[in-house]
């Protein structure tokens, strides 16, 4: 089996190359190798490798410069999943991307789940909703997976910019009213292996093909979220400026930021688990398990 791997280098990317290497030939790609912007370009790597599963977790993530770059922003999140959903069907293969809650309005007051109807607030919501229509409408080959707040040790985050912030300042002000789950890259990673071998098992027939909410168990605020980091951080002897109740909590409208983020970014994730038989952690052994690696 040949795999092609988009987004080598991002959180994702980086996890999905040691998951994917037990399955099979491995062909990963960075913006270096090939531009998800240049339609021409991935329609030809597409039709090189010829591969039997695309994986592409490579977007553009920018959220808020993409309010001001909204062609570049489409180009990779709206037209390359189209691209690669058009140039898989030809192929017969199966295209698994990756989404995210930013696809919905935030303002529900529950877990959102894969039939509520979306929302996006800003330009990289509606340029990853458009993105997974037009895979759909590609290829009926495809796994669409919605996660939130991804963490891992490759590449930046959240959680390596408050150990810094939390290292260089005695006082820091965090976001309280915003609310999800931070799933760690290598819980996404393992689980896209454990559906790609599934659908090599199933060898296409009857496989459940379509849109999942993917994101760890649990959920925090972002405040939260900073609390734990630091907190685990001091406990593992790590020296910082910033103590666990030296995290104030802010709202959104004290934060203002050029892309409107969603209030909720919590994923009912019950389709995904009954459907494939896996458990979701904890968020905070994903998030332990980065701290154990960067510390």
């Amino acid at each position: 089996m040949k795999i092609l791997l988009t987004g080598k280098n991002g959180q994702l990317g980086f996890e999905l190359q040691r998951a994917l290497a037990p399955l099979g030939e491995v062909v990963a790609v960075g913006t270096q190798d090939c531009n998800l912007a240049d339609a021409d370009a991935l329609r030809d790597l597409v039709r090189r490798v010829a591969p039997d599963v695309i994986v592409n977790p490579a977007a553009y993530t920018a959220v808020d410069k993409a309010e001001s770059d909204e062609a570049t922003a489409r180009a990779v999140n709206a037209i390359a999943p189209a691209i690669l959903g058009e140039e898989g069907a030809k192929l017969g293969a199966l295209v698994l991307h990756y989404s995210t809650d930013y696809v919905f309005d935030g303002m529900k007051q529950g877990a959102y789940t894969e039939s509520d109807a979306p929302g996006p607030q800003s330009v990289y919501g509606r340029t990853k909703l458009e993105g997974e229509q037009g895979l759909a409408a590609a290829n009926p080959r495809h796994l669409i997976l919605r996660t939130s707040w991804v963490v891992g040790a490759h590449g930046g985050n959240f959680a390596k910019t408050m150990l810094r912030l939390a290292g260089e300042r005695d006082k820091l002000n965090v976001v309280a009213d915003q609310f999800g789950a931070p799933t760690s890259a290598a819980l996404l990673a393992d689980l896209s292996a454990h559906l790609v071998r599934e659908h090599v098992r199933a060898k296409g027939a009857g496989f459940p093909y379509g849109t999942y909410h993917v994101a760890a168990g649990g959920e925090t605020s972002w405040h939260g979220y900073a609390q734990f980091v630091i907190g685990e951080a001091l406990a593992a002897g790590k020296t910082l400026k910033a103590t666990v109740d030296a995290v104030a909590p802010l709202s959104t409208e004290q934060y203002p930021t050029p892309a409107k983020r969603p209030l909720n970014s919590r994923l009912d994730t019950t389709r995904f688990r009954t459907t494939f038989g896996l458990r979701l952690p904890p968020w905070q052994e994903g998030v332990r398990h980065v701290l154990q690696q960067i510390l």
